[in-house]
């Protein structure tokens, strides 16, 4: 049942916003496009509710020809019955703005940084049995960033290839805000945080990279691996081919953490959170933090 609230503010309580996002698929009802505006197909000037069946999603041009009468209001009602995105369960493509010779990429607080040494100057920071769950690739002055990220049961729910970003429609929830892409699983269950800072740094705050039973947690100052407890914090590589590196590669990548050998699906997740709490503590006490 949509959620209904009246009032005299404009402002769309956060429960209806996220109402709506759901039954729109995370972008544009008309085009799909992940950068959105929150449209009342009944006037809110006239009604002064928030309902969340009388609400939809349009992007910047298809909001402003709404208003100014060159999309009518019919065809958003048939769009908002049947979103774009929803027809495919994926999200239209959206380009982001990446360039330069030099590039940075912040993981729970460890820094992979790198500079063009010549074409295809390639830099993964996270792998897991030869799949890149992030990486960049620099030529000639374009900087092309490429991201997969799994749910538990091993469907990629959002790819970044080449600057290009999509997603699934699946997950529980999904905003992109200003520079800040959240994807929820769950009521305060975040999958990942990514905050996009173009032209050259990509920062991962928090939530977790997850691949063929391999969790890899993000904190704001650690990663957490929770098949072996295996906690880093505080790393700065630069001009490293590989960072973390997991599982076997059928082609072996160099990186200044390689983890051949890694437990799946039988690490006490509680006692890796346990051993991550200590060790942060421990850390901050002796001011290695």
């Amino acid at each position: 049942m949509a959620y209904e609230q009246k009032c005299d503010s404009r402002n769309i309580p956060l429960p209806i916003q996220r109402e709506v996002r759901q039954r729109c698929g995370f972008g544009c009802v008309i085009c799909g496009l992940p950068l959105y505006e929150y449209e009342h197909m009944a006037e809110w000037a006239s009604v002064k509710r928030h309902v969340a069946d009388e609400i939809t999603l349009l992007c910047d041009q298809h909001h402003r020809e709404k208003t100014g009468g060159l999309l009518p209001k019919e065809v958003v009602s048939q769009a908002n019955l049947n979103p774009f995105n929803l027809r495919k369960n994926v999200s239209k493509p959206y380009n982001l703005h990446f360039s330069g010779k030099d590039a940075e990429i912040e993981i729970g607080g460890n820094n992979f940084t790198c500079e063009d040494l010549g074409y295809g100057t390639a830099m993964v920071p996270v792998s897991v049995d030869g799949t890149p769950l992030i990486g960049l690739i620099i030529a000639d002055g374009h900087l092309l960033l490429n991201l997969v990220i799994f749910d538990e049961y091993n469907n990629p729910v959002l790819h970044i290839k080449n600057n290009q970003l999509y997603y699934s429609t699946e997950p529980w929830d999904i905003q992109l805000v200003g520079t800040k892409l959240t994807i929820r699983e769950a009521h305060r269950k975040i999958l990942i945080e990514i905050n996009f800072q173009p032209p050259n740094k990509v920062i991962v705050s928090r939530g977790r990279f997850l691949r063929n039973g391999v969790e890899i947690l993000v904190r704001p100052e650690n990663i957490l691996i929770t098949n072996n407890s295996f906690l880093i914090s505080g790393c700065h590589a630069h001009n490293c081919h590989g960072g973390l590196i997991i599982g076997h590669h059928e082609h072996p990548i160099g990186g200044f953490m390689a983890l051949g050998e890694i437990p799946r699906y039988l690490g006490s997740r509680s006692e890796a959170l346990i051993f991550e709490r200590e060790s942060m503590a421990k850390n901050k006490a002796d001011g290695s933090l």
